[in-house]
């Protein structure tokens, strides 16, 4: 299992998992703009939920192309990166941090992490990374290599060993939307934050948008019905598995759980304009990332709040 960076990289490159060591935690790492390694990486964690994720870059610069940053982004990336800040900012290329990743947001959570082994992968492979924690769901947080490895390494094509963890809890995460706020304690902690930019509200308001925090996710103007068969005329049809409509969006024609995780974000945005007068999704399994992919369809549908 433990590799070298080269291998790391082409491993990332071909849409594979990574074991990565940070100074928070180990993180099970893929593409950011892949959006069937991003559905890979939910799987292995195993029950998982479509949170946004943390697009981890090499340094400021990096995380420019990814997110829209104001005075004070950059006044907290100058105090605190590389470091366990998190900072969730508008999105300003979409394609670099997918909408899987971005749990179908217009905002982007960046960090720049501090560990010299993942400094070297991210500049290495030129790209966001999502690193979540590498352990199985409900379970913490693994701050060894060998941890990360017992959790899911089994689903990582490679992985980098760092050593244990400086840190060991996952990072701060500030949004910096309109007022500044604290949607998750970490390492930096409030006092040293609002030393450098003023106080920080509460995290209510854009706590969907915090990695570790209930999300709510994009959700489309037009109804959705769930659980259909045959769909109505007019509306605009998900199909999973071979289907005909006039508005037809293929989640999977081969019933493939993953590529449908990986196409959910992207067909509901296109369905919600597409000129239909509502969304009719068919059946979806409920095992593994059906389970995930059946949570975000109720609360697109407003059965989940």
């Amino acid at each position: 299992m433990k590799t070298d960076l080269a291998s790391a990289v082409e491993a990332l490159r071909a849409g594979k998992l990574v074991l990565l060591p940070t100074e928070t935690v180990y993180g099970l790492a893929a593409s950011a703009a892949d959006a069937r390694a991003v559905a890979a990486v939910y799987a292995a964690k195993g029950r998982p939920s479509f949170n946004p994720l943390i697009a981890h870059v090499a340094d400021v610069a990096a995380a420019r192309r990814v997110a829209r940053f104001d005075s004070r982004a950059e006044t907290l990336a100058a105090a605190f990166w590389p470091g366990p800040l998190t900072l969730v900012l508008p999105v300003a290329d979409a394609s670099a941090v997918c909408d899987l990743a971005r749990a179908g947001l217009d905002t982007v959570a960046v960090r720049a992490p501090a560990h010299p082994l993942a400094r070297a992968l991210l500049q290495a492979f030129g790209g966001p990374v999502v690193a979540p924690s590498a352990n199985r769901s409900g379970r913490p947080s693994p701050t060894t290599f060998a941890a990360a490895v017992e959790e899911t390494g089994d689903s990582a094509a490679a992985g980098l060993d760092g050593g244990p963890c400086e840190v060991g809890l996952e990072s701060t995460v500030v949004a910096l939307l309109d007022r500044p706020r604290l949607l998750r304690p970490g390492a930096v902690t409030r006092a040293e934050i609002e030393a450098v930019i003023g106080p920080l509200a509460d995290a209510e308001a854009d706590a969907k948008r915090s990695p570790g925090r209930l999300a709510r996710h994009y959700a489309p103007d037009l109804p959705v019905r769930l659980d259909v068969e045959i769909p109505r005329p007019g509306e605009a049809f998900l199909a999973f598995g071979p289907a005909r409509h006039d508005r037809l969006f293929q989640l999977s024609e081969t019933r493939d759980l993953a590529e449908a995780a990986a196409n959910l974000f992207a067909h509901l945005r296109a369905a919600d304009r597409s000129g239909a007068t509502g969304i009719a999704v068919a059946p979806i399994p409920h095992e593994g990332l059906g389970e995930a992919i059946n949570d975000r369809l109720k609360r697109a549908a407003g059965f989940v709040g």
